[in-house]
């Protein structure tokens, strides 16, 4: 199962980021992790948020450059090697990890987002390790 993660193209100057975080202050998103990756000129920002079809259409309203794309979050143990073995897992399948990043949810485990060059291959072979998959409801739910 699939959550959908918001990202939006930044100009690299002063107060774009703020301006995106009014916005879905604005209209009561909550913004439940987030990885911002940055070049001289721009940046994009990844997120996953308590509601990403609201926050995506408020911040289109807004004038931003948004969009939403299905990403694999994964539950895993605190224990050393953990992340290497399940990466280790879908390299060997032959799946292109493009980018991933730390999501917090207030529990004992960790959870990693995942964009892969196959989510659904991605998400079999992770399954078939007995990892588990964080769902968009999970997400919904999460306080921070």
């Amino acid at each position: 199962m699939f959550i959908k993660q918001l990202s939006v193209f930044l100009e690299n100057r002063e107060g774009r980021l703020e301006d995106v975080l009014q916005v879905l202050k604005d209209n009561e998103v909550n913004i439940i992790s987030l990885s911002l990756a940055d070049t001289e000129k721009f940046g994009i920002l990844r997120m996953l948020v308590n509601k990403p079809e609201a926050a995506n259409g408020a911040l289109k309203r807004n004038g931003f450059s948004s969009k939403l794309t299905d990403v694999l979050a994964i539950k895993i143990s605190h224990r050393v090697g953990m992340l290497q073995e399940l990466l280790e897992s879908i390299c060997e399948e032959h799946i292109n990890i493009e980018y991933m990043y730390a999501l917090s949810t207030g529990k004992d485990d960790a959870s990693m987002v995942l964009k892969t060059s196959n989510l659904d291959f991605a998400e079999k072979t992770l399954r078939a390790k007995g990892v588990e998959i964080v769902t968009p409801e999970e997400i919904a739910d999460i306080q921070v």
